[in-house]
């Protein structure tokens, strides 16, 4: 990961509607956000690039781009539910997350955002977690509290509320895949609440926006970007905690994870964990022993945003056909890393980059963690 020297700074008021209307652009992932971010200096001025951009990719429709009055109406909205939304950039943003590929352009925040200041670890695990395997998170969770690290998990069934049950009282982090003011599971309303009344809640997703089995992957790579370790309690072969584990060692995190019955299938992926060199966690002691080891309870600079330099491109104006041909054709629904691209086609990366922005606001390409690209297959 290299280090930005020179990362956009803080935005003034005109700079924040344009980042708000930047990550709601059609087409504009975070990672794209960051890329034009970083080439264009302002989201101002990358707004003003994209239809060129889209149009050259092959876009024949004009890109859906919001006015200012419908972002004002969405931080009216966030105001109106009790949340204020949060841009990348802002002191309120996490700087924890800030650093990694793909942060959040803009976040919803219910409660108190100086729990972000604070040594965070997350926990995370089944929804049909067992007794003892609830038992044991409410426990550390609540001993991890006791030595000043704030919890951080996704208001989920299972362990995600034993997390949040035992870390309340000493400062919880609540990450949920839909909206800030869409209550899910209904039966953690309370529980939600009074996390959004004494720590806070994170939303990526605009207000309004039920919970989708395509949101929770995301979702996940915020809970493990707000921390410095990720701890898995239980997880089977095929569970959601093991894409927040893989986002954790894909962001240089730690990963830990509780050692279970080889008998108990909600065991047998986080046992794989520790098979793959996750470090093993039976007693708060242990992760705290990592923490203070490994230097984990440093707090990054507020400057330590990830950085895009030497990666967004130089915008190119002059592209043949021939060439844009033969890097779409390298592309297919597998994510594919950019520098393969370059070494293949043999073009400059500047020529590949640009080609690959134009094609992603053209909806022909999309972005991946890891500066991966796949081809983006419209339904039938």
């Amino acid at each position: 990961m290299v280090r930005n020297k020179r990362s956009p700074g803080p935005p003034d008021a005109a700079e924040r509607i344009a980042r708000l209307r930047l990550i709601r652009t059609e087409n504009v992932g975070p990672v794209t956000f960051q890329h034009l971010l970083v080439r264009f200096g302002s989201a101002a001025e990358a707004l003003d690039r994209l239809p060129d951009l889209a149009r050259r990719g092959g876009r024949k429709k004009k890109l859906a781009i919001p006015e200012v009055g419908e972002i004002e109406k969405e931080i009216a909205e966030n105001e109106r539910q009790g949340a204020r939304l949060i841009v990348i950039g802002e002191p309120d943003y996490p700087a924890m997350l800030a650093q990694i590929e793909g942060a959040p352009a803009a976040l919803s925040l219910m409660g108190h955002p100086h729990l972000f200041l604070e040594p965070a670890i997350s926990i995370v695990g089944a929804r049909n977690a067992s007794g003892n395997a609830l038992r044991f998170t409410e426990r550390i969770a609540r001993d991890l509290g006791a030595h000043g690290i704030v919890i951080v998990s996704g208001l989920a069934r299972g362990i995600d509320t034993a997390a949040h049950q035992g870390s309340i009282e000493s400062g919880t982090i609540a990450v949920v895949a839909g909206g800030a003011d869409i209550v899910y599971p209904p039966e953690n309303e309370a529980l939600r609440d009074r996390i959004v009344a004494e720590g806070a809640l994170l939303a990526e997703a605009p207000i309004g926006t039920r919970p989708l089995a395509r949101h929770f992957p995301a979702r996940n790579r915020i809970i493990s970007g707000l921390t410095r370790a990720t701890l898995v309690v239980e997880a089977a072969k095929r569970s959601g905690s093991l894409i927040t584990a893989r986002f954790a060692a894909d962001q240089g995190r730690e990963v830990c994870a509780v050692p279970g019955s080889p008998m108990d299938p909600r065991c047998a992926g986080s046992n794989g964990l520790l098979r793959d060199g996750a470090h093993l966690i039976e007693r708060a002691e242990d992760l705290m022993t990592l923490l203070l080891e490994g230097g984990i309870r440093e707090e990054p600079a507020a400057s330590e945003q990830y950085s895009l330099d030497g990666v967004a491109p130089q915008i190119v104006e002059k592209i043949d056909d021939a060439a844009r041909a033969s890097v779409l054709a390298m592309l297919d629904a597998t994510p594919l890393p950019v520098d393969e691209i370059i070494r293949r086609c043999q073009l400059s990366p500047p020529v590949v980059l640009t080609i690959l922005l134009e094609a992603e606001l053209a909806g022909e390409a999309e972005r991946h963690p890891g500066n991966n690209v796949a081809r983006r297959y419209k339904p039938l």
